[in-house]
């Protein structure tokens, strides 16, 4: 397909969306970089992590309880969540820390087109290059990044960006009247590193970690629950700016006239979570507000892809969905009065996948997983199960985030170290709503023999009718992409090579 001519072709018909006599809505994106599924007051998190404003955003909107990325890694999903599209169909971006893929526009620019005013701050797209495309600002709109919180405001490990006040004093100060805008509002937080024990200093308590919040994978351990203490921190600055920039619109007015989507791009910066095929790597949370046009106090149980958000925002801002977008619009589930399971019939499955996240294989592997997610199971098929899913033990398993969780789990060589870092079989199989955690594999049980062979061929026919190379018998493909990472996360294998011929 020739997106090329297909987008020139489209940006010459979308200049009559910007004739409009309804006024159009403001478009506000708050995303959090590394905040896990259900942490939230409103999702029944206990109170070692506090989300009143993303709690008040989705009783006075909608609570998204299935919404998912198809790679649980910051990269791929962003660039999922720009282009419309599943990470499987998207070139380089399927991977992490790559070039942007020249081939796709995004929804933001999209919106630019058709008259909206567009801005960023914090992260957007990334980490990447997105200037090799051509592009001379981020595919989440021109940054928006001048004022930055003073060195005492924040803790060492958090970020100095001032997202809500650039939003309020850089941005909207610069919008023309006649114009709605889109702001991608990104924070960092709560990616690592984090304060060493700043929770703790916080007030908050080792005990404030229950049960049901504690993960199934960890053993229990105070250093574990004192690291989800310190994150914990980055998760509640990430709220404040959501609550600032939600109050300042309030202030003017415009709240009820902006649709407001909250959410994040993947599970905590843990082992076995960020960057890895399981649940609570890939769910994450979300909350939508737009004044009247959405009842209050509602609940999806929908499925909803990160890649169904830009065919959503194109179709509130009144522009023609661009031909490019595999996603489906979910606004007539916003529209809707009702809570629970409204469409499902369309949106009880889920695929998920990924290639090569960060680097630490021979030959610059990745790790290869295609992945089913239905109502009740998770099926997942890890490609070369003789490969380390988190990266080889000689470079420090690179695909885990560094911190005192993963430094615990490497000094035990036992049953928890195992489940975090060692090899995985070539199926999985769990049953999500009695573990969430994906902690018990079904699938060398024979009774669940005819599901796994249903579940994988549901999985393959869907992921062929998307054009999935590895579907398709081509993978060399993902192979091919080149890495833009650091030096030092190159060097590490290479290194090791040397020493080791």
């Amino acid at each position: 397909m020739n997106f090329k001519l297909l987008t020139f072709i489209y940006l010459i018909l979308i200049t009559s969306a910007q004739a409009t006599d309804q006024k159009r809505p403001n478009l506000l994106f708050v995303i959090a970089d590394d905040w896990g599924w259900p942490h939230a007051g409103v999702y029944g998190a206990g109170k070692w992590v506090q989300t009143p404003n993303f709690d008040r955003l989705a009783r006075e909107g909608v609570l998204i309880n299935n919404a998912f990325t198809s790679n649980p890694k910051c990269c791929p999903c962003r660039a999922s969540i720009l282009t419309g599209r599943n990470t499987w169909q998207l070139k380089e971006a399927v991977n992490h820390v790559v070039n942007w893929p020249k081939d796709f526009i995004s929804f933001p620019e999209i919106l630019a087109e058709a008259g909206y005013f567009i801005g960023l701050t914090g992260k957007g797209w990334g980490p990447g290059d997105f200037k090799s495309s051509g592009r001379v600002h981020n595919p989440a709109g021109p940054s928006f990044d001048k004022f930055k919180h003073e060195s005492t405001e924040v803790e060492s490990g958090m970020a100095k960006t001032d997202y809500a006040r650039n939003f309020i004093e850089n941005f909207l100060p610069q919008k023309p009247k006649d114009k709605p805008f889109f702001f991608w509002l990104g924070t960092i937080e709560p990616h690592r590193a984090y304060t060493k024990d700043s929770g703790l200093k916080s007030g908050k308590k080792i005990e404030d970690i229950n049960d049901h919040d504690y993960p199934t994978y960890y053993p229990d351990s105070d250093v574990i629950r004192n690291d989800m203490l310190d994150y914990a921190i980055e998760v509640e600055h990430f709220d404040k700016h959501l609550g600032r920039a939600v109050e300042h619109l309030r202030h003017l007015g415009e709240l009820d006239n902006t649709l407001i989507v909250v959410t994040s791009d993947h599970g905590m910066p843990f082992p076995r979570v960020k960057g890895q095929i399981y649940e609570e790597g890939f769910h994450l949370p979300m909350a939508i507000r737009w004044g009247s046009k959405i009842k209050s106090g509602r609940h999806i149980e929908d499925f909803i892809n990160v890649r169904d958000l830009a065919p959503t925002f194109l179709e509130a801002a009144g522009v023609p969905i661009h031909p490019q977008i595999t996603g489906t619009s979910f606004l007539a589930l916003l529209y809707s009065d009702k809570s629970g399971w409204l469409n499902k019939n369309d949106r009880n499955i889920m695929l998920i996948g990924k290639e090569r996240h960060d680097l630490g294989r021979p030959n610059n592997w990745g790790y290869p997983v295609r992945a089913i997610r239905t109502e009740d199971y998770l099926f997942v098929h890890n490609y070369h199960p003789n490969r380390w899913p988190a990266g080889n033990p000689e470079t420090n398993y690179g695909n885990c985030d560094d911190g005192p969780t993963k430094s615990f789990l490497l000094e035990k060589n036992d049953h928890w170290y195992q489940m975090n870092f060692g090899m995985r079989p070539e199926f999985e199989l769990f049953q999500i709503h009695k573990d969430k955690g994906c902690v018990n594999n079904l699938a060398p049980n024979p009774e669940y023999a005819d599901l796994i062979q249903k579940l994988q061929t549901q999985m393959e026919e869907r992921l062929k009718a998307e054009g999935d190379l590895r579907a398709l018998g081509q993978p060399e493909y993902f192979d091919t992409i080149e890495y833009l990472g650091s030096e030092n996360n190159k060097k590490a294998w290479s290194t090791y090579l040397k020493n080791n011929p």
